[in-house]
């Protein structure tokens, strides 16, 4: 099991774990894109925190320790779905698929692109072009500065540019974003 804290650490804990267990939330979500798993990755990473809390307490940046684990599980989580989605194409590739969408394939590109993105960058350009947020709020998020977040979305766009052909490429990718981020409950400013 955990190792076993004393009572002064279980309430600085719990001051912990209320003060910041909605940032940890957001960041998930912001990271996943599925709002349905925002709540876990914060409850996992919290818990992982507990597990080791005279180790986090002590360090200089708890919160960006925090931010750290949550970032590490939903990347954990999105390769596990980038998996399942693979087997489930699999499966599914031979029967015919109906759509009113008449772009599917210009979304369907867009998200196997991003998908060739390392995290960092992904996690930039689709913060910053799919839910809207800043340089700034897209750096508290993923708790990395101001400039790593322009340097990674500029790259990460160019990359994606690569990958679509240079014309348009920002637009099909905000479109294709757009599009799925809607049904999740739209774009977060």
């Amino acid at each position: 099991m955990g190792t076993v804290v004393d009572d002064a650490a279980s309430v600085e804990f719990h001051a912990f774990f209320e003060r910041h267990y909605a940032e940890l939330a957001r960041l998930g979500g912001l990271l996943t894109g599925e709002a349905d798993a925002a709540d876990d990755l914060a409850a996992d990473a919290l818990l992982a925190l507990w597990h080791r809390w005279d180790r986090v307490r002590a360090a200089d940046h708890p919160v960006a320790y925090a931010r750290g684990v949550v970032a590490n599980l939903a990347r954990t989580r999105i390769r596990g779905a980038v998996r399942e989605r693979r087997r489930i194409a699999l499966f599914w590739s031979h029967r015919e698929e109906r759509t009113e969408n008449p772009d599917v394939a210009g979304v369907v590109d867009v998200q196997e692109a991003l998908r060739r993105l390392p995290f960092r960058k992904r996690a930039c350009v689709v913060l910053r072009h799919a839910f809207d947020l800043s340089e700034k709020d897209t750096a508290l998020a993923l708790g990395v500065s101001v400039g790593t977040v322009k340097s990674q979305t500029s790259r990460g766009m160019a990359e994606l540019q690569r990958l679509l052909g240079t014309q348009g490429a920002e637009r099909k990718v905000h479109a294709a974003m757009t599009r799925g981020t809607s049904e999740s409950g739209g774009r977060n400013r």
